[in-house]
């Protein structure tokens, strides 16, 4: 490392660490491998697909560690086996158990007869504090409908970096606020030169934030241990690059583990093209997902189905054989056929009407998009005697740990507390640390 400032150093000679110091680069790994090792040393198998996710198994039961940073949570169906982990790691880095999981990563976890809901009403609640703006207006969708914005409309607004601020706000928001994907996709692209049309569609966005900061994602405890994907496309919707918009939705069971709206790479010659290329997308995170269960022992997935509402694109997987319409396709978007032949997916038709990836495309009427979220688990929270949930940096409220050792980033943050609870969904005991 560099001398310390104040140290005379005329030969520009540099320090030879001989452990890890906090600030530095390499500090990060060395914290997770040190941690990874007592872990590896419990009996803990480290996950292949994801590398924050750490497994136990012992005769019939098993054991969950997700860490993220200095934060930890550990689920599992052994209290003896949870027990003697935390016992480990406080004798090796002095944590702190905070007991049941109520809050991880600025995540707030209600447990309901139904299951578990998933809300950011904290987070909401400091986003719409002090805004240069009135949010009193009520709005029933997060866009006003039949709007399109492009880059050269309208004059530049003075300070662009309170639009930077609130989109990138927003985006962390789309956790456990599926209805707000696409708005903050549509938003998020003129981040470099915002200008007044944009600034206008992002207060009607929180305007639609503010009268439902208690929203978010019921993951419903259910004995139907299925895996089915919706995937959806709005063709050639930007205005700019007449490029087409991607969405899909996983559901295990029936509540949301994985969602995305996305603009697509290319401009596609046609709907159909458009439908194949997001069928792919959600595909691949179909994939994943069936891998990683697997990894936790829930078998028995295949084929998923994958919806889609437009039978061209449908018939283009499930033949092989190219002809004008496909043949300028890359080879890659052909991912979607492959697992069709392997029996990973079937792929099923349905009417636009029925579409849950619809809200992840294009604005709809509201009376259209409540009825989708209603049927994608978006719920408001419960009412909680608990009262607010105080942030402390110096002390984060994990479930389980706060080792005095930080700065690591690990990845796929975005599937950590539906890791933590997926054995509610399972009906599995919750033994809570």
């Amino acid at each position: 490392m560099t001398v310390p400032e104040g140290i005379p150093n005329p030969h520009n000679l540099v320090c030879r660490l001989r452990k890890s110091l906090y600030g530095l680069k390499q500090a990060s790994r060395e914290w997770f491998d040190k941690l990874q090792s007592e872990l590896l040393d419990q009996g803990f198998v480290k996950s292949k697909n994801d590398c924050c996710l750490f497994i136990k198994r012992h005769d019939t039961h098993i054991t969950i560690m997700v860490v993220y940073v200095d934060d930890i949570i550990i689920t599992g169906t052994d209290i003896a086996s949870i027990t003697a982990i935390k016992q480990h790691l406080d004798i090796a880095f002095s944590i702190k158990d905070l007991g049941v999981l109520h809050y991880f990563l600025g995540i707030e976890v209600d447990y309901v007869p139904d299951g578990t809901v998933l809300t950011q009403s904290k987070f909401t609640k400091e986003l719409l504090h002090n805004l240069p703006f009135d949010v009193s207006k009520k709005v029933a969708t997060p866009l006003p409908a039949a709007l399109k914005l492009n880059n050269e409309t309208g004059p530049l607004i003075q300070d662009p970096e309170i639009y930077r601020s609130l989109v990138g706000k927003l985006n962390y928001l789309t956790n456990t606020r599926p209805d707000l994907n696409y708005s903050v996709q549509v938003l998020s692209q003129f981040m470099h030169a915002p200008r007044v049309p944009h600034w206008e569609a992002l207060i009607h966005t929180i305007r639609y934030i503010a009268h439902s900061c208690h929203q978010g994602i019921l993951l419903r405890a259910s004995d139907q241990l299925t895996l089915q994907a919706y995937s959806d496309s709005d063709w050639a919707a930007c205005p700019n690059t007449r490029r087409s918009i991607t969405g899909y939705v996983l559901l295990f069971g029936s509540s949301p583990v994985a969602w995305k709206s996305k603009k697509q790479s290319t401009v596609s010659k046609s709907s159909s093209e458009s439908e194949y290329r997001a069928m792919a997308s959600a595909a691949a995170d179909v994939t994943w997902t069936v891998r990683l269960l697997e990894e936790l022992g829930v078998t028995n997935l295949k084929p998923v189905t994958l919806h889609c509402d437009n039978q061209s694109s449908i018939a283009i997987a499930k033949n092989p054989v190219f002809h004008e319409r496909t043949k300028h396709i890359e080879i890659d978007m052909h991912f979607t056929r492959d697992k069709v032949m392997e029996g990973l997916l079937q792929l099923t038709y349905l009417p636009t009407t029925q579409q849950l990836a619809d809200v992840f495309t294009k604005i709809l009427p509201a009376s259209q998009f409540d009825l989708l979220l209603s049927k994608l688990g978006v719920v408001s929270s419960p009412p909680t005697l608990r009262g607010d949930i105080e942030y402390n940096t110096s002390q984060h409220q994990a479930h389980v740990a706060h080792a005095h050792h930080s700065d690591i980033i690990s990845q796929h943050k975005d599937t950590l507390v539906d890791l933590s609870v997926l054995f509610r969904n399972l009906q599995m005991p919750h033994h809570p640390p």
